[in-house]
C-alpha cells in the first residue's frame, strides 16, 4: 500500500499547485504575458535541469545498461497508443484539425511535469532514470509525430535539440565517463530543478483559470480517452509486463506513465501551429482532472488485485 499513499500524496500535491495558478489569475498577480514566462522558464530552465540532476543522482553504469529494455517498450507503446488514438478519433467521427489534435493529446503523456515526481517519489534510486530512458523515445516522437499531427510540418532533425534532450544526453554521458558535479553546483542545479513540478502545474492552473470549462465537459470523446488511455490500457499493459523478464519497478513505472493525463506541450504546439489550440487545452484539462482520481485508482489495483495474481 506504500505505492498507493505516495501517489494520493503526490497527487494532492498537484491540486493545491494548481489552485495557487487559478488564485494568482484570479487575484490579477499573473497576466497572460506572466504566464508565458513561466512556461519559458519551466521548459528551458527548470525542467531540463531536473531530469539532468535527478538522473545523475544514485545511478550507475551498470543500472544505466539494465535499464535497456525499457528502450524497446517505450517504442511498442507508443506504436499502441498512435494505433489506439487514430481508431478512436474514427469512433468518434472526429475531423480535422481537431481529430489531428485529439491523436496527439491522447499519444503524449504529462510524463515530464507529473510522471517525474510521482516515479522519483516511488522509486528514489532508479525513477529518474526510468523516465530519462522513457523520454528519449516520448522526445522522438513528439518532435516527429507530435509536429506532423499538430501543425502538418515536415519534420526538422534540430528540433530534437531542446534543452531537456541536452540535460538527458548530457547526464546520460557523465554516468557513463564517471564524471560527478561538484556538490555546490549540483545542490544549486538541483533546487532550481526541483521547481520544475510546481511552477509546471502553476502554469496549467493559470491557463485552466481562463478556460470555457463548460464547452469541453461535453466532448465525449476525451472521456473516452480517458477511459481507454488512463485506466484500462495501464492495467493490461502492467499484466502483460507480467511475463516480460523486468524488474517490479520498470512495470510499474510504464503502467504510470501510461496513465498520465495528456502533454501540456501540445497545447503549445497546436497554438503555434494556428490548429485547434483552444481544444488541446480542453483535452489537456479534462484528462488532468480526470487523472487526480485515476492514478490512484490503477495503482490500488495494481498492488491490491493484480500482483497478488503473479
Amino acid at each position: 500500500m506504500a505505492e498507493f499513499q505516495i501517489v494520493i500524496q503526490q497527487i494532492g500535491l498537484f491540486v493545491i499547485y494548481m489552485i495557487m495558478g487559478v488564485l494568482l489569475v484570479k487575484t490579477k498577480v499573473l497576466n497572460e504575458r506572466g504566464i508565458a514566462g513561466v512556461s519559458a522558464v519551466v521548459i528551458k530552465l527548470a525542467l531540463p535541469l531536473l531530469i539532468f540532476t535527478n538522473t545523475l543522482h544514485g545511478v550507475t553504469r551498470t543500472v544505466l545498461f539494465q535499464t535497456w529494455p525499457l528502450l524497446v517498450l517505450a517504442a511498442l507503446l507508443y506504436g499502441l497508443l498512435l494505433a489506439l488514438g487514430t481508431v478512436a478519433a474514427s469512433l468518434f467521427h472526429l475531423q480535422a484539425p481537431r481529430r489531428q489534435v485529439f491523436e496527439a493529446v491522447s499519444l503524449f503523456g504529462n510524463v515530464g511535469f507529473m510522471g517525474i515526481p510521482i516515479l522519483t517519489s516511488l522509486f528514489p534510486s532508479r525513477g529518474m532514470l526510468y523516465v530519462a530512458v522513457f523520454s528519449i523515445v516520448d522526445q522522438l516522437m513528439l518532435w516527429t509525430v507530435g509536429i506532423k499531427l499538430t501543425s502538418g510540418e515536415r519534420f526538422n532533425w534540430h528540433k530534437l535539440i531542446s534543452p531537456a534532450t541536452v540535460g538527458i544526453a548530457l547526464a546520460l554521458l557523465m554516468i557513463l565517463v564517471g564524471v560527478q558535479l561538484p556538490p555546490y553546483l549540483d545542490g544549486a542545479l538541483s533546487k532550481v530543478g526541483a521547481t520544475a513540478t510546481p511552477l509546471a502545474l502553476i502554469y496549467l492552473g493559470a491557463v485552466f483559470a481562463g478556460l470555457q470549462i463548460r464547452r469541453y465537459l461535453k466532448c465525449r470523446e476525451l472521456y473516452g480517452l480517458v477511459l481507454y488511455k488512463m485506466l484500462i490500457l495501464p492495467l493490461l499493459i502492467f499484466m502483460a509486463l507480467q511475463f516480460v523478464p523486468i524488474p517490479a519497478s520498470m512495470r510499474f513505472t510504464l503502467m504510470v506513465l501510461t496513465g498520465m493525463p495528456a502533454m501540456s506541450a501540445i497545447v503549445m504546439l497546436a497554438k503555434h501551429a494556428g490548429s485547434d489550440g483552444d481544444y488541446a487545452v480542453g483535452a489537456v484539462f479534462v484528462t488532468t482532472i480526470a487523472a487526480i482520481f485515476t492514478l490512484p485508482i490503477i495503482c490500488w489495483i495494481a498492488v491490491q488485485w493484480l500482483l497478488p495474481l503473479f
